[in-house]
């Protein structure tokens, strides 16, 4: 099971936050992707991070944190 939500981060790259699964453990991973110029395809950079499924509180958490800060 795959499931992705990209953030344009500018006109060649996006931030792909997605849950994947492999060897039957879920993962959260958010990763910068970039445009192959050529075939138009999107394709991961190794800048990122893999976290286990079981830290989304603690992401979620940090996040909503962050948006109080920034508003």
């Amino acid at each position: 099971m795959t499931k992705e939500f990209d953030i344009q981060r500018n006109e060649r790259e996006i931030v792909r936050v997605a849950l994947n699964e492999f060897s039957g453990r879920e993962f959260i991973d958010i990763r910068i992707f970039y445009r192959d110029e050529a075939t138009g395809e999107y394709k991961p950079t190794k800048k990122g991070v893999t976290l286990s499924k079981d830290l989304y509180p603690e992401l979620k958490k940090a996040v909503d944190s962050l948006g109080e800060v920034v508003k």
